[in-house]
């Protein structure tokens, strides 16, 4: 391991961890009673150690389908929905027996992404989160499989412990996954892939070199975990991705694992613009000209009507909206001022025309800079090379 994760790691108080299905599950898709044993061990070692540590697990739905009859993972949301509310309380049951005769006991939290997507509820999370650390609990948290659906999912459990840590603002996140580390290609299809011990930066040309998952039992692939580590660098926290059956928890907290370290942001962003840009997810787009492209860029500038060409979407006050301009390149994600049919009507006229336009000016911008967030700055907003 690369000198600056131990250094890391010997600084680090706040840490999620989280562990992915084919970690917690054997090869005939039961609870890997030793492997969780082991890790449960470590989590409570870390948390008596003075640390604060929060765990987020995968595996209801793998769990749950042998007793429910399931050979394979099925594909209707019902059938994973029965299995992930099955094995939620396997997952526990295992868990509370490990943490037991250590003095501690499970604090179980189920998300969806409509709840860290509601600011208020975010905040209520965030507050309960902070209420359980320095007890003698364990806080667990996984998606609330058993009742979500596509519209409200995080999308997989990397980027929901990405969320999370970005959320209470964590010094790293630790991904035990079924992966040893990001590799230069696909190491199953080129033999001469090697691992990347650190990414200073996630660049485009990384983000390439993720591929999606080939696992019959997990959701997340690299790609997911690469996405998972440009929303938490950004933010100021690192990444540690490491293979949760060859690897131990221990080691990587003391700088022995082998894995990927992603580097934190040294101009990491502030929790509300983390909020905005890697928890909310855009309900529509506005396409902007030359000029209010410009303005956004170097400027600083909030944005303004007179520099909106075209509304993509639906969307309601408050509402997420990524922002491009007239190539179609990302330039900002933020709140809208204003629904979608109103920006429609006073797009491209200047901010004097809207009460005459719309009856009323409720708002000089569409989007204000306080309530805005660069994608330039929150994708460089990482160690240069």
């Amino acid at each position: 391991m690369d000198p600056r994760a131990r250094d890391l790691f010997a600084r680090a108080r706040r840490l999620v961890v989280k562990a992915g299905t084919r970690v917690l599950l054997d090869a005939d898709g039961r609870l890997d009673l030793n492997s969780i044993r082991r890790l449960l061990e470590e989590l409570a070692g870390l948390c008596a150690g003075g640390r604060q540590v929060i765990f987020v697990t995968s595996g209801a739905i793998g769990a749950g389908l042998a007793p429910l009859g399931f050979a394979a993972r099925p594909t209707a949301i019902p059938e994973l929905q029965a299995a992930a509310a099955v094995g939620q309380s396997l997952l526990m049951q295992a868990y509370n027996g490990f943490l037991a005769p250590l003095g501690y006991t499970v604090a179980q939290v189920l998300l969806t992404h409509e709840d860290l997507e509601d600011r208020h509820r975010y905040l209520h999370v965030r507050n309960a989160l902070t209420a359980l650390t320095g007890r003698r609990v364990l806080p667990v948290i996984n998606e609330n499989d058993a009742v979500s659906v596509e519209e409200i999912r995080t999308g997989d459990n990397d980027l929901l412990s990405a969320m999370v840590a970005n959320l209470v603002g964590a010094d790293a996140l630790v991904l035990l996954s079924d992966v040893a580390a990001l590799c230069t290609a696909d190491p199953t299809r080129d033999p001469n892939a090697r691992p990347i011990p650190v990414v200073e930066q996630v660049t485009p040309e990384i983000e390439a070199m993720a591929q999606g998952s080939t696992s019959g039992m997990g959701k997340g692939g690299m790609a997911s975990k690469v996405r998972a580590a440009k929303a938490v660098t950004a933010a100021g926290g690192a990444l540690f991705l490491t293979h949760g059956k060859r690897s131990t928890l221990t080691a990587v907290v003391e700088g022995r694992a082998e894995g990927t370290l992603f580097l934190p942001a040294p101009d990491p962003l502030n929790h509300r613009q983390r909020w905005i840009v890697h928890t909310l997810r855009p309900a529509g787009e506005l396409v902007v000209d030359a000029g209010g492209a410009r303005a956004l860029r170097a400027g600083g500038k909030s944005l303004l009507a007179v520099g909106i060409v075209e509304v993509r979407g639906e969307f309601a006050v408050g509402d997420a909206v990524l922002i491009r301009d007239d190539a179609g390149a990302p330039v900002a994600q933020g709140l809208a001022n204003y629904a979608a049919a109103d920006v429609r009507t006073i797009r491209g006229r200047r901010t004097g025309e809207i009460a005459e336009l719309l009856g009323v000016r409720t708002y000089d911008e569409v989007v204000h800079r306080d309530n805005l967030v660069l994608l330039q700055d929150a994708a460089t907003k990482t160690r240069s090379p």
